[in-house]
């Protein structure tokens, strides 16, 4: 099997296997009901759910070239997905969570999603304008939106705090991808720590207390599959960091918010070797 879709559960240390499949499944997100996880393969979406696991399709009408950043909205009444469908480089897109029409929400491509506000009303998204660089910014639906990093290096894998206060994002501003922090009006940029690896796509929990993000080995380039990747689990500040597990995987292993509502585990794709 290529790909296995997985749940670890912090208070036993362990993870268990939901799916296992030939395809390349990627980017598990939880919905908020806790019942199923939303997956991307082969530029479509499915649902899997939890009780009968399995990957069921959701209609995305014309966007069938959805890539690894999608999600669903805090209320569970809405998917937001990134699609190059329209043959411009990814846009980000709004459609029910059921499945339908998608709406096109940034102005311009490419632009990839990443976190939503815990009160819904927020995107968090990276994007190159007038550039290669990438950096981070945040929209309201309908509304301009609004750059937070201003090319100081390759910004990535924004993701909002429980309280909506913060964002997260991997940044090489300095070097090579660290972990990030700033506010949601992107003052007070600061890095949590400093290490050797090459770490990317930090998820705060729902309750705040933990910080769940992904190490590439020291010198890797960008954010690539295929890779000997580990998981490693942190308080919000960055203390007390553990490696729990390890693994070949990486880009798809878990690019977008992969927590359960109550904190209790999270989402990954392992992958067999190539």
């Amino acid at each position: 099997m290529r790909s296995s879709l997985e749940i670890y559960d912090l208070a036993s240390g362990t993870a268990g296997v939901v799916l296992q499949s030939d395809r390349h499944i990627e980017a598990p997100n939880w919905d908020p009901s806790g019942s199923s996880l939303l997956v991307n393969a082969e530029g479509l979406l499915f649902r899997v759910p939890l009780d009968a696991p399995a990957l069921q399709p959701v209609e995305t009408g014309p966007a069938t070239r959805c890539n690894n950043d999608h999600g669903i909205s805090p209320d569970g009444r809405q998917i937001v997905l990134s699609s190059h469908h329209e043959g411009e480089g990814s846009r980000i897109y709004l459609l029910p969570a059921t499945g339908g029409e998608p709406v096109r929400v940034t102005p311009q491509a490419p632009s990839w999603w990443h976190g939503w506000s815990p009160d819904g009303q927020t995107l968090a998204y990276v994007a190159a304008r007038g550039s290669r660089v990438i950096d981070v910014y945040t929209l309201r639906p309908g509304e301009a939106e609004r750059r937070l990093t201003m090319g100081e290096g390759h910004c990535d894998g924004p993701d909002y705090s429980a309280d909506g206060a913060q964002i997260y994002y991997n940044c090489d501003r300095d070097g090579h991808a660290q972990i990030w922090v700033m506010q949601a009006d992107g003052r007070d940029q600061r890095k949590l720590f400093a290490d050797d690896h090459v770490n990317w796509f930090p998820h705060p929990s729902p309750d705040g207390q933990h910080l769940l993000y992904l190490a590439y080995p020291p010198g890797t380039l960008g954010h690539p599959a295929d890779l000997p990747v580990a998981l490693v689990i942190c308080d919000p500040q960055g203390k007390n960091r553990r490696r729990i597990l390890h693994f070949n995987g990486g880009q798809g292993t878990m690019n977008v918010p992969n927590w359960s509502p109550d904190s209790r585990a999270f989402a990954f794709v392992r992958y067999a070797k190539a």
